[in-house]
């Protein structure tokens, strides 16, 4: 396996031709997974600031919502911590014809939780031996599910935090977990490892990602993904703009004067 880091990182303008191409294709994608009432889970793991926010927002920058839909879930609430652990994630589930993105998912318990001792051990080893359960369930039932682990390096992720502290956009990145998990590195690659130990399945296995380098890593995962869900192109008719109707015709504009326009400062 080649060393993180030892890669040229790649240029803009050939990361930007290729994430065109592949993001056709995933607009070919959608119209395969709504036409078929496909039923797909996404799920990205990974360090802070591996890059998962990136890499979703560049799956989703070029297709609908409606089918892509992302789920980024909160803290739990009192109510759902008394309710069984997966209830809260199995509400998003995808209906036929969408794609449920987790940024972030039911492995919270195998990472930030055990970590941080926000579970116990023995709710820890019920989640690692039920888990494997539970996603083969979810596959028999019909859901395409794919698991990615976004893997950046110690020295990135020490840049990356840096970079957040000196950004004015970027502090709101920066939280106190962050900082916490930042100092407890060889935790989280112990329960990295024991996590994919246990729940890298052959019906539901893990997929490893590199993201030293973003924009390879965002390439990658859309490859990836294309490749893991199958899909055909749709023949479609080609749109013709109507001729509009001048029926009712009048000055629309006329109508909007006086009417509280936006200053124009640019």
């Amino acid at each position: 396996m080649a060393k993180a880091g030892a890669m040229e990182r790649m240029k803009r303008k050939d990361y930007e031709k290729e994430l065109e191409k592949l993001q056709v294709e995933l607009c070919h994608l959608q119209d395969y997974v709504r036409e078929n009432k496909l039923r797909v889970i996404v799920l990205f793991e990974g360090r802070d600031a591996a890059g998962k926010g990136g890499t979703i927002k560049a799956i989703t920058e070029k297709v609908s919502p409606r089918v892509f839909r992302v789920v980024a879930l909160p803290a739990p609430s009192d109510r759902e911590k008394s309710q069984l652990f997966f209830q809260r994630y199995m509400k998003h589930f995808p209906a036929g014809g969408e794609v449920v993105i987790f940024d972030r998912s039911w492995y919270n318990r195998a990472g930030v939780e055990y970590v941080m001792g926000f579970c116990s051990p023995a709710e820890h080893d019920r989640f690692l031996s039920l888990c494997p359960q539970m996603e083969k369930y979810v596959i028999d039932g019909g859901i395409i599910l794919i698991k990615v682990w976004l893997e950046v390096g110690m020295e990135e992720q020490e840049r990356r935090f840096t970079a957040r502290i000196d950004d004015p956009v970027r502090q709101w990145k920066l939280s106190p977990m962050d900082l916490e998990s930042f100092k407890r590195w060889y935790d989280y690659s112990r329960a990295r490892d024991l996590m994919l130990k246990k729940t890298s399945t052959k019906h539901a296995p893990w997929y490893i990602i590199r993201s030293d380098d973003k924009r390879r890593a965002r390439l990658n995962c859309i490859a990836h993904l294309l490749r893991a869900i199958p899909y055909k192109r749709i023949r479609k008719t080609k749109v013709k703009l109507p001729k509009r109707s001048d029926k009712g015709r009048y000055n629309d504009q006329a109508t909007l004067r006086g009417m509280n326009f936006v200053t124009e400062r640019y």
